[in-house]
């Protein structure tokens, strides 16, 4: 699995999201040695640029691309970057190291959701439900989480999962599909459980779902970023290959 790849395809997913997001502030832009994209939203995690050559980059341009795009408010829109870990890199403060893993068609091993438990695709009308879900989960505030979160539930480019125990929602996750410099790969982030649900394997089996409807959209790489060792672990049984990350800088 090569790194490259990995990193390629994470800003390939990120650019889907800006693209889908244009008429509410958001937008993608290609500069020298850099790809950004921005969100609209008031928060960092989400307005966010890709290296891919340090040396090249003209920081001067990628500042003055975000400050073209200020929020509603008027105030400046947050932002950051991700360069190859371990790249020197002089502007901002790097707050982690965002780790990534990938995995092709011929290593995947699926995991199937316990036997009480229901995977189904979430429409527009199920927000609730996922937020439900995903603000305990991540500890966010409904306000913070709902302007990012609802509008994937109606992008072309992503599906999202709600898994279900007795009816009820106690996990979440999405998938966003792209076509863009890394070729068809698909990207699972947002996996959630609530904490009365974990430990039965319906983390695993979310990733399942979703990593099974981007090979067939004919994704030949499936990538994600593992926030816990015990996440990685997971992954990693079912055939996901870890490999050199990002550093997230802010304040540059």
């Amino acid at each position: 699995m090569q790194a490259d790849w990995v990193r390629t395809a994470h800003a390939d997913a990120w650019e889907e999201h800006g693209r889908f997001r244009a008429s509410v502030g958001g937008g993608t832009a290609r500069l020298s040695g850099v790809r950004l994209m921005a969100s609209g939203l008031p928060h960092a995690q989400w307005n966010s640029g890709d290296v891919r050559e340090t040396e090249l980059v003209d920081i001067a341009a990628v500042r003055a691309w975000y400050a073209a795009r200020p929020l509603p408010s008027g105030e400046a829109l947050p932002w950051g970057l991700r360069v190859p870990s371990g790249a020197s890199w002089p502007h901002g403060r790097k707050l982690f190291t965002k780790r990534l893993m990938g995995l092709v068609p011929d290593r995947f091993t699926a995991a199937a959701p316990p036997p009480d438990v229901t995977l189904r695709q979430a429409a527009p009308q199920d927000v609730d439900a996922v937020l439900g879900v995903d603000t305990v989960a991540f500890h966010e505030d409904d306000a913070v989480e709902r302007p990012w979160v609802e509008p994937i539930l109606s992008m072309p480019s992503a599906v999202v999962c709600v898994a279900e125990l007795d009816g009820a929602p106690v996990g979440c996750g999405h998938c966003v599909v792209s076509s863009g410099d890394a070729g068809p790969a698909v990207y699972v982030a947002g996996i959630a459980v609530l904490p009365s649900a974990r430990a039965r394997g319906i983390g695993a089996a979310m990733s399942t779902w979703l990593v099974e409807r981007g090979f067939a959209a004919d994704a030949q790489l499936a990538h994600l970023h593992p926030d816990t060792d015990a996440a990685a672990r997971i992954y990693a049984r079912l055939g996901f290959d870890e490999v050199d990350g990002l550093d997230i800088y802010v304040d540059c």
